[in-house]
């Protein structure tokens, strides 16, 4: 299985970091082929609104790092996508990301969007500052797992797995039920 990993996080050896290092390493012992994109590595230009690409199936502003996401994506079985809560959402460069591939994802028609990632799997990961079970009722967490399931929704992914974890700043490391659970969603794929 061909699956590509989404960091959204800007810290590299924070808890998304590690819980998606986590699941990689189990993908791979599968001989899974597994590639990692961070986006804050990425260099991409902010969508300008024009909304030609919808028509033109292709974005008019110059090719960067979006197109090449967006290939790696298309290629791939299956996609792991993980972000801490910002403001109840994801970070601003993951969601960058997100509006300048949209044509790549689903296609206008008359009717409804068409789904154009259909047939593909999806876990969703996120993680927030706000404890455990503030971080679910106060829709921290939960808030960056809406963003990004909105975009699997109308993408046509089939989210197999959610992860939430909420009180960071307390709990700042990893506990055995964590990385459970990173292990046991890399089987839903």
């Amino acid at each position: 299985m061909n699956i590509l990993i989404i960091n959204g996080s800007p810290r590299k050896k924070g808890l998304v970091s590690q819980m998606l290092s986590i699941m990689e390493s189990e993908a791979e012992l599968r001989d899974d082929k597994v590639q990692m994109v961070y986006t804050n590595d990425l260099t991409i230009k902010p969508c300008i609104g024009c909304m030609a690409c919808r028509t033109k199936e292709k974005c008019v502003l110059a090719e960067d790092d979006s197109q090449r996401v967006l290939k790696m994506m298309q290629e791939a079985d299956a996609i792991i996508m993980g972000a801490p809560c910002y403001w109840g959402n994801i970070p601003g460069q993951m969601k960058l990301l997100f509006d300048r591939i949209v044509y790549g994802m689903m296609r206008d028609t008359p009717r409804f969007p068409e789904p154009l990632m259909k047939g593909k799997k999806c876990i969703l990961l996120s993680t927030c500052t706000t404890p455990w079970p503030w971080n679910i009722l106060f829709k921290q967490s939960r808030g960056a797992i809406r963003a990004m399931r909105e975009i699997c929704h109308y993408s046509g992914f089939k989210i197999v797995a959610t992860i939430e974890r909420g009180g960071t700043v307390m709990h700042p490391q990893l506990s055995e039920k964590d990385k459970r659970k990173c292990r046991e969603a890399i089987s839903y794929l």
